[in-house]
């Protein structure tokens, strides 16, 4: 019984080590050499303190700063320990009234904006986590900011600009503004101008 037993415990305890330890320490290793701010949960600073993930959205309802995407995480948006999208379908009304809600909401920050509100602003994504919107999501805030702020739109929009990524390797996905980053940017560039 013991000759039986005994290769069985060895094998678990083996196992255990290169699987549990061993593998999880190397790849660790790995991506802190070669991905350290990716693997560190890309965390952007300010004043040497942690104000958010470059990866996860925050949300901004404040009408000085740009709005992001819905999140349709729960119980709170944005929650990234619970990744998820709503699951709805476009015909279901429940959807629609959200999407209504949030224009209601973007038209009443800026009853002046004339302009369509562009789908990003009233959608969630699918993961309920997404920290970008497209570069028409923002422009059609930037009157708002600008105006709320006291800043020159021009001035806005040359932020936006600064802070559209691109195309990755030219040819995938869409440009994108990660709108952390922006409202970080933002925020020093009223400083700034209140110096």
């Amino acid at each position: 019984m013991l000759k039986i037993i005994r290769p069985v415990i060895v094998s678990i305890f083996v196992f255990t080590v290169i699987t549990g330890i061993l593998y999880p320490l190397v790849v660790t290793g790995i991506a802190q050499l070669l991905f350290p701010v990716q693997a560190n949960g890309s965390i952007i600073l300010k004043n040497d303190r942690a104000a958010g993930s470059s990866l996860i959205g925050q949300p901004f309802d404040h009408p000085k700063y740009f709005w992001g995407r819905l999140s349709a995480t729960s119980p709170f948006p944005y929650n990234s320990a619970s990744s998820s999208g709503s699951n709805m379908a476009q015909t279901r009304p429940d959807l629609v009234k959200r999407a209504q809600a949030r224009i209601s909401a973007l038209r009443d920050a800026d009853p002046q904006a004339s302009a369509s509100v562009p789908a990003d602003l009233a959608t969630a994504s699918a993961s309920g986590l997404d920290p970008h919107v497209s570069p028409a999501a923002v422009e059609y805030q930037a009157q708002r900011v600008a105006r709320i702020r006291g800043i020159d739109k021009d001035m806005v929009l040359a932020l936006i600009v600064a802070y559209t990524d691109q195309r990755q390797f030219g040819i995938l996905g869409e440009p994108t503004v990660n709108v952390l980053k922006l409202n970080l940017a933002l925020d020093e560039l009223q400083r700034k101008i209140n110096k």
